[in-house]
């Protein structure tokens, strides 16, 4: 596990849903990373309730960026009950979701 990176911008890359399950599994366990940018990738919301998961592990994390991802009712959801648990992210951005009033 990397030790030394505390900020990834990954955005607009392609990464998909797997690539979002591969990240939340080193989110779990990262104890640097703070800040991570995975706006446009076509994550979904099977990617985004992968890093939902990995939000109740991870202590350092503060800034996620999910703009523009697919991101659904599910997802918000999943982030919403991580967020009950994490307490060290501030910064949540979830725009260009097609999120509506239920989220």
């Amino acid at each position: 596990v990397n030790t030394t990176l505390t900020w990834l911008n990954l955005w607009q890359n392609s990464i998909d849903t797997v690539g979002a399950v591969a990240l939340a599994d080193v989110l779990k366990v990262n104890t640097t990373m703070t800040d991570l940018e995975l706006g446009y990738n076509n994550i979904g919301t099977a990617g985004v309730v992968a890093l939902a998961d990995a939000l109740t592990f991870n202590t350092t994390l503060t800034a996620l960026g999910l703009d523009r991802n697919e991101v659904h009712i599910d997802g918000v959801v999943a982030l919403a009950d991580a967020l009950n648990i994490n307490e060290t992210l501030t910064k949540l951005g979830l725009r260009d979701n097609g999120i509506d009033t239920a989220g």
